[in-house]
């Protein structure tokens, strides 16, 4: 599926899953506009995506910082972004800050309220922030990376309470999301993996390994599955991605 006339806007783009989709769209063509809390982050990652050999005139990817616990910084992020384009067709939420330990008094106060707000309360903001020019675009996909830990019901994780807190939240946003905006036409696409390894997206070796059963999810298979749903016709609305866990 090529993307070049796609233009993507990435939280938490500057490590792990976020930079491996962002080199994957900006593989096939899409204008990645790319944040991280730190803005060198995010500029590593639009570096290696300038590096990976594509023509110069085509490669448009850009970098913004955007701490997702502050409304302040989530508006100047769609800003900067409005500046540069009329439209966003793709907004990916990956942003959400994992926090580890099975018990509950494991974790500052401090740690929880950062927990919920990077990935509950950022979600929320950033999608906000950035509905009116997804509204512009002829073909708006939200896609969310939530997790097992926001299904009902599951507790085959290590992770903190206040990250199992988050991430049910992030389930409630977009299932009410998607029904309410179905109807103007912005399809809302949520992802529900257990933890997956996330090998170099641009190693041979990584595209070629045969997988079975017994193997752990991969990225690759979760970028398949974001490309897969974006690449749909307009009538076909795929709320979601459940996974079984090894």
């Amino acid at each position: 599926m090529a993307l070049e006339h796609h233009r993507v806007v990435m939280t938490a783009a500057g490590r792990d899953f976020g930079r491996t989709l962002a080199l994957r769209f900006a593989g096939r063509g899409a204008e990645v506009h790319l944040s991280a809390r730190t803005l060198e982050a995010a500029e590593r990652v639009r570096d290696e995506i300038r590096a990976q050999g594509h023509d110069a005139d085509r490669v448009h990817a850009y970098a913004y910082a955007c701490d997702l616990t502050e409304p302040a910084s989530v508006r100047e992020f769609a800003a900067a972004v409005a500046a540069r384009t009329d439209h966003v067709d793709v907004l990916v939420n990956n942003g959400s800050r994992y926090q580890h330990g099975t018990d509950l008094l494991s974790a500052s106060d401090e740690d929880v309220v950062d927990t919920l707000a990077s990935g509950a309360t950022g979600t929320v903001l950033a999608t906000k922030a950035f509905l009116p020019l997804l509204l512009k675009s002829a073909e708006p996909d939200i896609v969310t990376m939530v997790s097992g830990c926001g299904e009902a019901g599951h507790d085959r994780s290590d992770a903190h309470d206040a990250f199992y807190a988050a991430k049910s939240a992030q389930a409630g946003f977009t299932e009410i999301l998607s029904r309410r905006l179905r109807a103007r036409g912005v399809r809302v696409i949520s992802l529900y993996p257990p933890d997956f390894d996330n090998h170099d997206p641009l190693s041979e070796a990584w595209e070629a390994a045969p997988r079975t059963a017994k193997d752990p999810l991969t990225a690759q298979s979760l970028v398949d599955c974001v490309f897969f749903a974006i690449g749909r016709p307009r009538d076909c609305f795929i709320k979601s991605f459940h996974f079984e866990q090894v």
